[in-house]
């Protein structure tokens, strides 16, 4: 199980996102391709309008920004040239060598797991009254994932002073009993799973054993497919070439129409990337509840083993072997019968076009998250309890064996202490002249005379 990494102080600045962007999908203005380049400059000029008071931005800047926002091929080509410049840098070396530089700003994913189960239409409307939209790209998933967007926010550097704009994040709510957060600050993340989703859509929920998994993540807009190195997730912005075939190459500039449709293409991908990304580490953290549970189990039986080999009895109730009986047995159905976390592939990707890659996404987190070796590991501690376990059967059984043998005992010497009473009562009666035994052989004794 990965720990967490540790999150650097920072103060946050929320502004409000526009419900129509919502609606229409609209990222992160720093995820997009070049065709969106001139609205995120004129985004980060409103943003640096609305804070007046800060004295680090220069005319220079300032210049700049107003000349890419002119709609000239030339401008839009520097631009994708610089960030191009820039993308290059975020992995360094090749091979197993190749590693995410330490110099660039990422993002946080986070995963956690306070449920068994979510309710995922319960979910979906407790959500949406307090003003998310759900599915807000379509990706037609529900109800196998709810996803839902947060609003944009910046960060201001302390040391600095600098305020860099985050943009808007994403939740994805996994019926498993999972969220996973990209880009949402965790006073938001925590206020949505315990006090949104934790009171009416969880279902046997665990806040007391809340489980939080992070990675990092950068985005590459020159990157169509996405990697994981170690533990940052390189996710590819650059939209497919598969979308540009149905454009004409010899245009100078692509029709504003087609052009939305390619970037709303190009969204819904990184969206079902994210969402690969998010299932596996879903399964990772709802793995990591699985083996917490068993550890606490463990705690409650590790003095069985130095109990049996002392010699000494094990003084254990009727109730305690069939609560620890009990437990074992749920812990294993949670991992090998009610989840999917031994499946090789969840269902969710099943419809899922192949060419997106979703489950070589899928299974480079499991691999990077050791999930494999971890359900391995599990089900080989798993038996080892199961052990413990019979023990203790065996150990009720032989206890209620001995209860039966005592009753048996107690049942058999009544059987003949009663016989022997009878025998000795007969006996006894049998030497009284008046007796009818004495009677009888008078009578025979005289008739046999006779003849």
């Amino acid at each position: 199980m990965k720990h967490p990494q540790s999150r650097s102080s920072r103060q946050q600045t929320y502004h409000n996102y526009p419900r129509r962007a919502l609606q229409q999908g609209v990222l992160d203005p720093i995820r997009n391709s070049f065709s969106t380049c001139t609205r995120r400059q004129q985004d980060d000029g409103n943003r640096k309008a609305s804070h007046d008071g800060d004295k680090s931005k220069t005319p220079k800047r300032k210049a700049a920004r107003s000349q890419a926002s002119s709609n000239s091929l030339p401008s839009l080509v520097r631009r994708v040239a610089v960030e191009a410049q820039r993308s290059r840098k975020v992995i360094k070396g090749s091979g197993r060598r190749a590693h995410v530089d330490p110099e660039i700003q990422t993002k946080d994913v986070t995963a956690y797991c306070a449920a068994e189960t979510y309710n995922l239409h319960v979910a979906k409307h407790v959500l949406q009254r307090e003003g998310y939209e759900p599915d807000p790209f379509r990706t037609e998933l529900f109800p196998q994932v709810l996803h839902v967007q947060t609003p944009n926010f910046v960060v201001r550097d302390e040391v600095t002073g600098e305020e860099r704009p985050q943009g808007a994040g994403d939740v994805f709510v996994f019926p498993s009993g999972s969220v996973v957060t990209w880009n949402v600050t965790e006073k938001l993340a925590h206020h949505l799973v315990e006090r949104i989703l934790a009171p009416k859509a969880a279902e046997e929920g665990h806040l007391d054993r809340l489980e939080v998994e992070d990675l990092a993540y950068v985005e590459d807009p020159t990157r169509e497919v996405s990697k994981i190195i170690g533990d940052t997730i390189i996710l590819g912005t650059k939209a497919s070439s598969e979308h540009h075939q149905h454009y004409n190459t010899s245009q100078s500039e692509l029709d504003t129409h087609e052009e939305a449709q390619q970037q709303r293409r190009t969204e819904i991908d990184n969206i079902l990337a994210k969402i690969a990304f998010s299932s596996a580490l879903a399964r990772s953290t709802k793995l990591a509840v699985l083996e917490n549970m068993l550890s606490s189990y463990f705690q409650t039986t590790r003095s069985i083993p130095l109990t049996l080999s002392q010699g000494s009895k094990l003084r254990f109730s009727r109730e305690f072997i069939l609560r620890k009986t009990g437990e074992l047995l749920h812990i294993r159905a949670q991992l090998n019968l009610y989840s999917e976390l031994t499946d090789s592939l969840p269902d969710l990707f099943w419809d899922s076009p192949h060419e997106l890659g979703l489950e070589n996404y899928y299974e480079q987190v499991g691999r990077a998250l050791d999930v494999g070796v971890r359900i391995k590991t599990l089900n080989e501690r798993m038996n080892y309890a199961s052990e413990i376990a019979a023990v203790l059967r065996e150990r009720l059984s032989e206890k209620h064996s001995n209860i039966l043998e005592i009753w048996i005992i107690v049942l058999i010497v009544m059987e003949v202490l009663l016989e022997g009473y009878r025998f000795s009562h007969e006996w006894v009666e049998g030497k009284k002249p008046d007796s009818t035994e004495a009677l009888h052989r008078e009578w025979l004794k005289r008739e046999l005379g006779g003849d």
